[in-house]
């Protein structure tokens, strides 16, 4: 025991981990805000349509050789989450039926240009990496810790200011419109914060698992608690400590950053559901 806390005095005093740790916190700690109310409102699977278009603009700017991709990646993921939104309440296309094609579509064209047009030596392994995860969590620039930081302050802020508003379109879209609360606006929020938060953590946990990041905290703290503002603290504290317990678990036994982040969440997520069969719902 003595030695692993040798370890990670040692490992803390690097800045890379350092990074890390800062934007994994930061990550995480957005995701489970927008989590709670994508998964009420039933809107989680977006998450997954979403990553997968990131996953393609990511393929085209490392196809034409953009570096600093992240404003391009970003740009184009929020596009998709204003089509998705928009082309979901057409009642002649199934909002489900239009993330399905675009997820899909944008996952072929990705992998497809990465083979017809990548310079690379090691196709198999970019698209392993951009899907699930990397290390270059682990070799974060301060530039792109403070693009992090200064997304996921914006994210939380208007999170926070909006609350009460998001609060009632997450529950009854009907009775938010009678008071006078635009609900196309507060969902054209949700989804545009949605797609920043999952460009944030392509790095972290790659394209195929970040839905587990926005889901899995967010079902945790409901095994336990029924309150909106009790779900929505629990699942903060449940995200941020996956994060940072899988950040340090992969560092300390060379693990995949992004899969074992995903498998502490699922381990916290079944140690809940056991609890609240036992416990009182708060």
């Amino acid at each position: 025991m003595g030695t692993i806390i040798e370890k990670l005095g040692l490992y803390f005093s690097y800045p890379f981990v350092q990074h890390a740790l800062i934007v994994g916190v930061l990550i995480a700690f957005c995701s489970s805000l927008l989590g709670v109310t994508l998964v009420l409102k039933r809107y989680s699977f977006i998450g997954d349509g979403l990553s997968h278009v990131a996953f393609g603009a990511m393929a085209i700017a490392s196809v034409v050789h953009i570096t600093g991709d992240t404003l391009l990646v970003l740009g184009i993921t929020v596009a998709a989450a204003v089509l998705l939104l928009r082309t979901g309440q057409n009642a002649k296309i199934n909002g489900d039926a239009m993330i399905a094609m675009v997820s899909v579509g944008a996952l072929a064209v990705g992998y497809l240009m990465m083979n017809l047009f990548s310079t690379s030596s090691n196709i198999s392994g970019d698209v392993c990496s951009t899907l699930f995860g990397s290390t270059s969590i682990l070799t974060l620039s301060s530039f792109d810790v403070w693009i992090c930081i200064g997304m996921s302050g914006v994210v939380a802020l208007l999170f926070f200011v909006l609350y009460h508003k998001i609060f009632a379109v997450t529950f009854d879209e009907n009775f938010a419109r009678a008071t006078g609360i635009q609900v196309e606006a507060y969902n054209l929020f949700l989804a545009v914060t949605t797609a920043v938060v999952i460009v944030l953590a392509m790095n972290l946990v790659g394209s195929l698992l970040i839905s587990a990041l926005i889901i899995f905290p967010a079902l945790s703290a409901m095994r336990i608690f029924k309150s909106f503002q009790k779900v929505t603290l629990c699942s903060a504290g449940i995200s941020v400590f996956g994060a940072v317990i899988g950040i340090l678990l992969s560092i300390l036994f060379s693990t995949p950053v992004g899969a074992t982040i995903v498998i502490v969440d699922m381990g916290i997520f079944f140690l809940f559901s056991f609890i609240g069969k036992f416990c009182l719902r708060g």
